[in-house]
């Protein structure tokens, strides 16, 4: 039994790296992968550097008159100014730690509890199995952004509320695509010596389901996160995220939305900020899918 765990695992690793060199000649999710570092790396840094007390942009991100009201990109200021001086790039690089997290922290919540409601229906099977993909198609039948509005003005405006009211909504299509991809592994030899052995259900599931078919769930979360970026946008622009002044890329659409001929730069800059990383993650997560294809 130790023995084909070995194997098992050699064979996953040099699956991985398959992948990895494959997608090392994709231009397209080369260029994904650096968009997603790129807003990861901006997120952490500045997030960490607010935690601490840091500015790490030229201005504050609530601070006014940083110079001429309304005034077009240029040097001094990189995205221009709004109508009380902010600066606009700084309220931009301030905001991405909230969009990034809630992106990333809502696919991460629903593709662990997908990956194990899945595995555990797919292994377990009988009644267990109905009800969990029951209760899940329950979910999953529910319109999403509505009742995600509904939990978010129940809770509140603000970040972190938005987060649990996607978190809430988001994770059966992760458990239905896991428990697909898991009725394919648990006929496999392994996983049939594994129960001879005598193996628990929750070893099974952790130590030979889930290993096998997280790369598959992962080029699922890596195109979802750029999905849940634009619904976090969607649901700031309708004012259910952070209160202003605090700024936020879909809340600075809709604050400025009347300024597109005057301002353009106000609408067009954080619109197409979200429109990158939607964008990046949606390369990232085709270069993967392709990859795994061709691997």
């Amino acid at each position: 039994m130790e023995r084909g765990s070995q194997i098992w695992s050699a064979r996953t690793v040099a699956r991985l790296r398959s992948i990895l060199a494959i997608m090392g000649s994709n231009r397209e999710a080369k260029i994904g992968a650096v968009i997603v570092a790129v807003f990861l790396l901006t997120a952490i840094v500045v997030g960490v550097a607010t935690a601490l007390g840091i500015t790490v942009t030229p201005y504050g991100p609530v601070q006014t008159d940083t110079g001429p009201k309304l005034a077009p990109p240029s040097l001094s200021h990189l995205f221009g100014t709004d109508l009380l001086g902010r600066d606009v790039f700084s309220r931009i690089i301030v905001a991405t730690p909230n969009d990034v997290s809630v992106g990333v922290g809502v696919v991460a919540f629903a593709l662990v509890v997908g990956l194990i409601i899945g595995s555990i229906a797919a292994v377990k099977g009988g009644l267990l199995d109905e009800l969990l993909m029951r209760f899940t198609d329950v979910v999953f039948a529910l319109p999403a952004l509505v009742i995600a509005m509904v939990i978010a003005v129940a809770l509140g405006p603000g970040v972190t509320n938005m987060m649990i009211a996607l978190m809430i909504i988001w994770w059966p299509p992760h458990a239905r695509l896991a428990r697909g991809e898991a009725l394919k592994v648990s006929h496999q030899n392994y996983i049939r010596s594994a129960r001879l052995a005598g193996l628990g259900t929750w070893k099974i599931i952790f130590r030979h389901v889930i290993p096998n078919i997280f790369v598959i769930m992962l080029v699922y979360a890596t195109l979802d996160v750029g999905t849940v970026i634009l619904v976090y946008a969607g649901l700031s622009y309708l004012g259910l995220s952070v209160k202003p002044p605090a700024p936020d890329w879909g809340e600075m659409v809709s604050a400025f939305q009347d300024y597109l001929i005057t301002a353009p730069w106000l609408p067009i800059v954080p619109g197409l900020i979200i429109s990158i990383g939607v964008i990046g993650f949606s390369l990232l997560g085709d270069g993967i899918r392709d990859a795994l294809e061709a691997g």
